[in-house]
């Protein structure tokens, strides 16, 4: 075993019995992080460093009080979870670590309150991309209100008159492939998620008028997701003084298309300008830089997780004939209901579509683990009845990648089965309503859902109408070394533009 990694601790013990209790003895030459500010980094350095990338290489194997390697991230969660249950506790760099396996462990986790259970400094590495005025960078009061905008800007009734904006972006898109050709799905799709995300989320003046500088530079802020950025954000970087060059210039150009607007008594309807005109319950409108702040939030984190997940969606069903057909036959159906032309309504009768979407979430999530820290101490009850105590102090961790996989929720969980969420199974609900976290759960559920799966199923719909679609490289491996778990390399797709029926 590595020498800075402890060995797990096994808390199948007496009921009320304190995590981490158990003795265990640190061990020789266990690495010291001097100077470094344990409480900052340790959920990053635990969660990222230990699991998310030594645990790719290697699989505990708890054997009595031997240990040996295998491959695999989720083996290593199975082969702990048999041995110890559902709770159990690693210790790296002096910090435990708690992993929670399974949704009936997840019901603090997801919705404590944040005085008691929170992301703690694990999102710190966000402030330098999206400014110091909002999400992390500011008080929990100020942060609620401001994702409270987040919620009204993208509200069903919002949504609705997105629909034709972006639906011209795909049309006028893939009007530009040919007859025939080869292309790499993934590359497609981030560059018409930024298309559809600058006309729907920051306006007609920066799609038409400055989408290419726009793009360049949040290719920059993007750097800010390297590993060395998430675990030391300030650190003065070659990667890290381009996002904050590349934040600065963006700043900018919003604010010169917010002084634009406010002094021409023009208003637009994108979400840019639902920021714009939202207001604190103190009556305080927001300033430039929290309009600039929230809009590089939605997105950055709406269009990057939005392309992976229609990259793997694409993947899943490429390679899984039955599905391909069902999707395809469910747009000729819906085609002969509501023409060619499709609408929002449209969109919700999709079922098939949706369904094949979550399964490939289900099977990649974007972040395979979760982490969070405690500050107050908690109990918490397993599904075979015993309770533990979570001590203040502890980073807890739900690994999605395995809770996603368990076989008494999802049948045969290795297969990809649209059909598990359909109204006769609805697997996702079996464990309850944490059986499924594919958008986070609880008090952190994502603001972006409905509108991440309305432009997926945009994207798709117009695919699967006009094109014939196959896969020509490998089913792609997925890339751990970024902090969403993305296709690994090209992911090549042949296509034939069919004749309109």
């Amino acid at each position: 075993m590595p020498p800075w990694l402890g060995r797990g601790v096994g808390l199948a013990g007496p009921p009320s019995r304190r995590l981490g209790a158990a003795r265990g003895r640190e061990r020789a030459g266990q690495r010291s992080l001097g100077s470094m500010d344990l409480t900052n980094i340790a959920i990053w350095v635990t969660t990222v460093v230990v699991i998310f990338i030594t645990a790719v290489v290697t699989k505990i194997i708890v054997t009595g009080r031997r240990a040996t390697f295998q491959p695999g991230l989720q083996a290593m969660v199975h082969d702990q979870y048999r041995a110890l249950g559902s709770v159990f506790t690693l210790r790296f760099f002096r910090v435990n670590i708690t992993l929670l396996v399974g949704p009936e462990v997840l019901d603090h986790f997801f919705q404590g309150l944040e005085s008691e259970i929170s992301h703690g400094n694990t999102l710190d590495f966000i402030v330098p991309m999206i400014g110091k005025e909002v999400g992390f960078g500011v008080d929990l009061a100020t942060r609620n209100e401001q994702m409270r905008f987040h919620n009204d800007a993208l509200k069903l009734s919002k949504l609705r008159s997105y629909m034709d904006p972006m639906l011209h972006e795909v049309e006028d898109y893939f009007a530009t492939w040919g007859q025939q050709g080869v292309v790499d799905l993934k590359h497609e799709f981030e560059q018409l998620l930024m298309l559809i995300s600058s006309r729907c989320l920051l306006g007609r003046e920066i799609r038409e008028n400055m989408f290419d500088e726009v793009h360049t530079l949040f290719r920059e802020l993007n750097g800010g997701m390297s590993l060395a950025s998430v675990l030391f954000p300030y650190a003065p970087t070659p990667t890290n003084r381009r996002r904050d060059r590349a934040r600065a210039k963006l700043s900018k150009l919003f604010t010169e298309v917010m002084r634009s607007r406010k002094s021409s008594n023009r208003t637009e309807g994108d979400v840019l300008q639902n920021l714009i005109d939202s207001r604190y319950k103190d009556g305080r409108p927001t300033t430039e830089a929290e309009v600039t702040g929230l809009a590089i939030m939605l997105l950055f984190l709406g269009k990057h997780t939005t392309s992976v997940t229609s990259t793997w969606t694409g993947a899943r069903l490429l390679t899984n004939g039955k599905w391909l057909t069902a999707a395809i036959e469910e747009q000729k159906e819906i085609t002969r209901t509501h023409g060619d032309r499709i609408d929002y309504n449209a969109l919700l009768q999709m079922d098939i579509l949706r369904r094949c979407i979550k399964e490939a979430l289900r099977m990649h999530p974007l972040l395979p683990l979760f982490p969070r820290k405690v500050h107050k101490s908690f109990t918490l009850r397993t599904k075979d009845g015993a309770e533990y105590e979570n001590p203040g102090g502890h980073t807890l961790v739900s690994p999605a990648l395995f809770n996603n996989y368990l076989p008494y929720i999802y049948k045969d969980p290795g297969v990809y089965d649209p059909d598990r969420f359909s109204l006769n199974r609805v697997e996702d609900k079996v464990g309850g309503k944490f059986s499924f976290t594919g958008f986070g759960g609880g008090r952190h559920s994502c603001v972006g859902e409905a509108f991440g799966y309305m432009q997926i199923k945009v994207i798709w719909s117009y695919l699967l109408r006009n094109f014939e679609l196959n896969l020509e490289s490998p089913f792609p491996g997925t890339d751990w070394s970024k902090l969403v778990a993305s296709p690994k390399g090209k992911v090549l797709v042949a296509y034939r533009r069919v004749a309109a029926a």
